[in-house]
């Protein structure tokens, strides 16, 4: 008699667990999202999307968007652009980029080799395990990622597009290091503005 139980109770746990792996699995891919086109005819534009990986969400990812809101969880995705409150192009150069919105602040830079360059970071509001914080990223040494650009003919304006992996994060207010996320961010986006001119 207790043998049956013990072999019933496997069966439905390993039948849970069959089941969490299929949500997991369905709920989304880690894959960045093909950026979108800007509107570049009214002035300077950007966009910038922020990937979390799937072990860095509450229960793998699998809760409903409307209840990871309603509980300031950790959402699947962030982002922010031009028409965020207090959005800006602070800096648009050929080797760097950063972009600003309130609580958030995206710097990019490459160095000779075209590398991601150990001072990229982005620093942003973030709920985690239902607490309100404010991160400070940074890549891995060796990074991963790009920053491209162009200068449109006979202009001023610089257009183009990024992806940076951050896998380290502190807390940008006491500065102590975060042990989330447990795999990098990918960052990505694209923008459009004038040529900052270096002083």
């Amino acid at each position: 008699m207790k043998t049956s139980i013990k072999i019933s109770l496997i069966i439905i746990a390993l039948s849970l667990l069959a089941c969490l792996v299929v949500l997991v699995l369905r709920s989304r891919s880690d894959e960045p999202v093909a950026e979108s086109a800007l509107d570049t005819s009214r002035g300077p534009s950007f966009e910038v999307k922020i990937v979390v990986p799937r072990m860095g969400l509450p229960f793998a990812g699998i809760l409903p968007d409307w209840l990871v809101k309603k509980h300031d969880l950790t959402p699947r995705e962030l982002r922010f652009d031009h028409t965020s409150q207090g959005a800006r192009i602070a800096t648009v150069e050929h080797d760097r980029l950063e972009l600003k919105a309130d609580g958030w602040d995206f710097f990019i830079e490459t160095n000779g080799d075209g590398r991601v360059a150990p001072g990229t970071h982005l620093v942003f509001p973030l709920g985690l395990g239902g607490k309100r914080l404010r991160l400070d990223c940074r890549p891995a040494d060796p990074s991963n990622g790009f920053l491209r650009t162009t200068t449109r003919t006979g202009t001023d304006t610089i257009g183009g597009s990024f992806l940076v992996e951050l896998a380290s994060c502190k807390n940008a207010e006491s500065g102590k290091t975060s042990e989330w996320p447990p795999a990098p961010l990918t960052v990505s986006g694209s923008f459009v503005g004038p040529l900052t001119q270096r002083r």
